[in-house]
């Protein structure tokens, strides 16, 4: 289980995430949306330790963060919002490197790249610099380095960006695998209908603070006539500011 507890995090001026509650439980596949600035990023780095929040905690298992960064560290994988990382590195040094860090044998690491490398056809790529690589290319590098460890954690930031049809497709088998097997999964995503077919529970994200958490059926059953798309718009996009206008007025 991870838990976020009153967490804010600010820029100067600028307030990223505001006093955010919320639980994730083991076994289930979370989602994060909302528009950009809305705080996923944020969030997902929080956990990931890249950057710290001002104030607030950050539970894993029931360890705080903070104080057991690096066992909290190895039970995490990561996909980063942007791929375009090591790009001086050959794909396989890559995964030589979070081979590494995973303190992997060289056995487990061929394994993994052997199977991962094969289900993303990467396997002729291997020797060739991720700078020459497309963005797709470069995001299934990273994501058969984030898999390589099999961690128990997956922290997806965006995964399906840029994936050919039959990749996406891939990975979100992956993940329903890795959550049927009592794993977590957290991924942020823009597309509604990806969120309604592979979300257990999701949190939509709004300026930084948190306007709702629950399941996709829940948050339909409140709008049963309305889709997905509908809905989140009125919360958390123009239509939800335009409508608060509407009732404004119409109670002047």
């Amino acid at each position: 289980m991870i838990e976020f507890i009153n967490v804010n995090k600010t820029y100067g001026t600028t307030q990223a995430l505001k006093d955010l509650t919320l639980t994730i439980k083991q076994g289930e596949i979370f989602g994060f949306l909302g528009h950009n600035g809305a705080g996923k990023s944020t969030t997902i780095k929080s956990l990931v330790s890249i950057i710290q929040p001002t104030s607030g905690r950050i539970t894993v298992e029931g360890l705080d963060l903070v104080e057991n960064r690096l066992e909290i560290k190895k039970k995490i994988g990561y996909v980063p919002d942007s791929p375009d990382i090591f790009l001086q590195l050959t794909a396989g040094e890559y995964w030589d490197l979070i081979a590494a860090a995973y303190e992997l044998s060289e056995q487990q690491k061929e394994q993994r790249v052997t199977e991962l490398a094969g289900l993303f056809d990467m396997q002729v790529h291997q020797d060739e610099t991720i700078s020459g690589f497309s963005h797709g290319m470069r995001q299934k590098t990273v994501l058969i380095g984030t898999l390589l460890p099999d961690p128990d954690i997956w922290v997806l930031d965006e995964p399906l960006q840029g994936l050919d049809p039959q990749a996406a497709y891939d990975l979100k088998e992956m993940m329903k695998a890795h959550a049927a097997k009592g794993k977590t999964v957290i991924f942020s995503t823009h597309v509604l209908d990806t969120a309604q077919q592979l979300c257990d529970e999701l949190a939509i994200l709004k300026k930084g603070e948190l306007i709702y958490n629950g399941s996709v059926s829940d948050l339909l059953e409140q709008s049963p006539n309305e889709s997905l798309e509908t809905i989140y718009l009125k919360m958390a996009g123009r239509q939800g500011a335009q409508s608060a206008k509407l009732e404004r007025e119409a109670d002047e």
